[in-house]
């Protein structure tokens, strides 16, 4: 059985996703509120937040947003999903290796979740029991519950275990929950020089670009623990 428990990140992570729903959101904040952010701006504030932590996130910004707002956003996620979305190239290599225990903690809700899962066709490696949403804990990502309720439902240590992440909030939740973070940066959206400025900001030590590279780091970190 392997030593270590490496958790996935959903979207900007399994699939090139987060764009979508951070770029959804900045429109309709534009709309709405007359702001003008571009897609920067709203990504700094809402990328890889659950709509609970997003909102708590403007009202600090004192943009005051209601539920209709976010039954809205949801709503047009759900649009975009029925048009198909990918899986990331070459990670299936990994999720099919039956040597390792693997689980997904998304910020995403319990519905949407598994509406990505199947959209991508990977339901066959990850049962309800190896998936952990937002509306699951109190505090989503920047804080670490997320990571630790799924360490601790698959038995393991956070030291023992691998987070794979792409957003700033998400490998936050990962070192606070005191596990190892790989900042997965392989799409476009994160691949500027002062987001890898902000990721190292962190204190994050592995950045992978490739599926490849990121299978090779927990080839590496199974090889410390034989």
């Amino acid at each position: 059985m392997s030593k270590k428990l490496i958790i996935w990140d959903f979207d900007g992570v399994i699939s090139d996703t987060e764009k979508l729903w951070v770029e959804n959101r900045r429109r309709m904040l534009n709309e709405k509120f007359g702001l003008n952010w571009d897609f920067a701006t709203a990504n700094r504030y809402l990328g890889g937040r659950s709509d609970k932590t997003k909102k708590e996130e403007l009202d600090r910004l004192g943009i005051v947003t209601d539920d209709a707002f976010w039954k809205e956003a949801l709503d047009r996620d759900y649009e975009l999903l029925e048009e198909g979305i990918e899986l990331t190239e070459g990670i299936e290599n990994i999720f099919s290796n039956t040597g390792l225990r693997q689980c997904i903690a998304t910020g995403g809700i319990k519905k949407k979740t598994l509406a990505k899962i199947k959209s991508v066709g990977i339901g066959s490696y990850f049962g309800e029991d190896k998936i952990f949403t937002a509306d699951m804990v109190e505090h989503g990502k920047p804080e670490p519950d997320l990571f630790l309720l799924a360490a601790d439902r698959m038995g393991f240590e956070p030291k023992d275990c691998v987070v794979i992440e792409d957003s700033l909030a998400g490998m936050t939740a990962g070192l606070k929950a005191g596990m190892t973070v790989i900042a997965f940066l392989g799409f476009e959206m994160n691949q500027s020089t002062e987001y890898l400025k902000q990721v190292k900001a962190l204190g994050i030590k592995h950045v992978s670009y490739t599926m490849e590279e990121v299978e090779k780091f927990i080839v590496e970190q199974l090889t410390k623990t034989s």
